[in-house]
């Protein structure tokens, strides 16, 4: 949504004319087919690294916390480094980040899409500001979970101003721990977020499950961990998006149970682009192979070989 907001070689981004006329390209295939698409909405605050940063400058953050030493950066030629410590923004560059996040939802309104989902989850930007660990402030964005939520506020209500609330979704990890992320007390914090999130008619919630937390980096299944999706849907009356490790059956189980309304799919996803079609009938599915999925070449986006 900025040219600040990258940490990755291969982004895309949607914040210049030529972004938007590439994006209506995807946009036009997609409804050609006759589905509906939402961009995704993100900033990755520290996880990121100068090399990607417009002249050279440090990522920003909430503070100047750096992501922990078990944690390495890509560099934009692809070198394996430790992350830097972040700038912390000023109170009087917040709003910029707002803006960023609202210029972003019209590009998307301007490229065809049918929605916008604001991506509050996986230790990027917005949930460095929502997490204690990585906010350190003082300000109106700091210390109390109700200023540390303040941010997500501010982007998701600018996101509705652009597309009304039923075409804006929030991401969320609850119980989360990827790129260093974590909460020492979830409950309390996360309550707060879906309680002042719920009154205002979203399109949907969606919550990445804590099994699959920092999913990305490696191949996770934490054990012993709760369920986003059963502690927090008592407080949310929207529609429900719960995603993160599911099969065919364990989703299929979670929306009769009335824990979710919809299951979103991604790794098994990545090898098997029928998927839907294989677990409505019951076919096999094809493998992924992990190592392929941020390689930039074509494996690894449309699949395998296999049945």
């Amino acid at each position: 949504m900025a040219a600040t907001g990258f940490g990755s070689p291969g982004v895309p981004g949607i914040y210049n004319e030529q972004q938007i006329e590439g994006w209506q390209k995807v946009v036009d295939a997609v409804h050609a087919k006759g589905g509906v698409i939402f961009l995704q909405l993100w900033h990755v605050g520290r996880v990121s690294h100068s090399s990607f940063q417009p002249g050279g400058a440090l990522p920003v953050s909430a503070s100047a916390v750096p992501i922990s030493s078990e944690f390495k950066a890509a560099t934009a030629d692809g070198k394996i480094v430790p992350y830097e410590t972040p700038r912390a923004l000023e109170t009087g560059e917040i709003s910029g980040v707002v803006d960023a996040f609202r210029r972003a939802a019209q590009n998307a309104l301007q490229a065809g899409f049918d929605g916008v989902e604001i991506h509050g989850a996986n230790g990027y930007l917005i949930e460095q500001f929502l997490q204690s660990r990585s906010n350190q402030r003082t300000d109106r964005y700091g210390g109390s979970i109700e200023n540390r939520v303040r941010l997500l506020m501010e982007i998701t209500k600018g996101a509705i101003e652009v597309w009304g609330a039923n075409r804006v979704g929030v991401r969320l990890s609850p119980y989360g721990i990827a790129n260093g992320s974590g909460e020492p007390d979830p409950m309390p914090l996360y309550t707060h977020a879906i309680q002042s999130l719920d009154p205002l008619g979203l399109a949907y919630l969606h919550f990445i499950e804590p099994r699959s937390s920092g999913a990305g980096r490696a191949e996770v299944n934490w054990q012993n961990v709760p369920s986003a999706m059963v502690l927090f849907r008592p407080m949310w009356r929207g529609k429900l998006i719960a995603a993160g490790g599911f099969t065919g059956e364990a989703a299929d189980a979670a929306i009769k149970a009335g824990h979710a309304d919809a299951i979103a799919f991604g790794r098994i996803f990545i090898s098997n682009p029928d998927l839907p079609r294989r677990l409505q009938r019951g076919y096999p599915l094809t493998p992924y192979n992990r190592a392929t999925f941020y390689g930039g070449d074509g494996v690894g986006v449309y699949g395998l070989s296999g049945p």
